[in-house]
This record gives structure tokens, C-alpha cells and sequence, in this order.
């Protein structure tokens, strides 16, 4: 259980795919179940994101979830760099696809960060569509590779130990 970890002195970082929520949002949840969590104890690919973003000064334009939009909030978004692409269910209109397109196509050296690589997931109404499919669409388009920053990308996990400031070899 979390307790006897806790109790253990061990350090402990939960990883989630989590891309329609914030982490506050997701811990919420998870307080309700009984899980004791901290928003500082999850690990997400939004924050990941975020983290590369302020690394390499790029600008995203944002085609994620509204529910996401908040982790993006001390992001720089004027004048688009790059493209963050994220499971944005029902914003993922021809409209939005194309415009992310249009602005990777633009791009000297486009950048698209996909924060999973999903193909569909399942809901209480059956299946969907997930990251990956539309990521896929806009690599083949822009003839381009994406960066993704979700399970099971290697960066994720180092996210996860850069907030436990735990050194991967530990």
C-alpha cells in the first residue's frame, strides 16, 4: 500500500497518462478513492511537456483537452514554435488538425510533441480514438518525427526522477 511506503522512507512518484485533467484534478480523484497523494507525488505528460518546453524555448500552439489547458498556464504561447498535440477528444476537429498542420508545414524545422502514442482507449461508450492516430497523421503529413513525452517514452521516466531528484542509476 501507499502507508507502508510511505512509512518505508522510500520515495514515491505515481506515473500517469493522464491527458484530459489536470494533476490537481487527477489527485482530486484519487483522494476520493483514499488514496493519500500529493500533486508534487504524480508525474503526467502535460508537466513533462511543460519541462522540455521552458528546456528548449519553444512556444507551443496547444491542441490538447480543455481540461488540460490549465498546466499549460505559465507556458509562452505567442507566436507558435512548435506543436503540442494531446488526447483532445472532441477538439479534434478537421479545423484544429488542419491548423496544427498548417503550422508545422511552416515550420523550418517543425517540432511536434505528442504528450502519448496511443491508437484508442475504451470509454463507458465504447472505443476511441486516442493521441497516437492523429500524431500519426501529422508525422505523415509533415513528413516529420514526433517527440513524445507519455508512457513509454524514455524522457517521461526521466521527468519522474528529475521531480524526485533521484539520479536514474538510484
Amino acid at each position: 500500500s501507499l502507508h507502508r511506503i510511505k512509512a518505508s522512507g522510500l520515495k514515491l512518484q505515481l506515473c500517469t497518462n493522464e491527458t484530459q485533467a489536470t494533476r490537481e484534478d487527477f489527485v482530486r480523484k484519487l483522494r476520493a478513492m483514499g488514496f493519500d497523494v500529493s500533486v508534487a507525488q504524480v508525474t503526467a505528460p502535460a508537466p513533462a511537456a511543460c519541462r522540455l518546453l521552458r528546456e528548449r524555448g519553444l512556444r507551443p500552439h496547444l491542441l490538447v483537452h480543455d481540461g488540460l489547458v490549465p498546466e499549460f498556464a505559465e507556458i509562452d504561447k505567442t507566436n507558435p514554435n512548435c506543436v503540442v498535440l494531446g488526447d483532445a477528444a472532441e477538439n479534434f476537429t478537421y479545423a484544429n488538425l488542419n491548423e496544427a498542420f498548417r503550422l508545422l508545414i511552416g515550420m523550418e524545422k517543425p517540432v511536434l510533441i505528442s504528450l502519448g502514442k496511443g491508437r484508442y482507449y475504451k470509454e463507458t461508450d465504447g472505443l476511441k480514438l486516442d493521441v497516437g492516430a492523429y500524431m500519426k497523421a501529422l508525422e505523415y503529413a509533415c513528413d516529420i518525427q514526433a517527440e513524445v513525452v507519455g508512457k513509454p517514452a524514455k524522457r517521461f521516466f526521466e521527468s519522474a526522477l528529475a521531480e524526485l531528484g533521484v539520479p536514474p542509476e538510484q
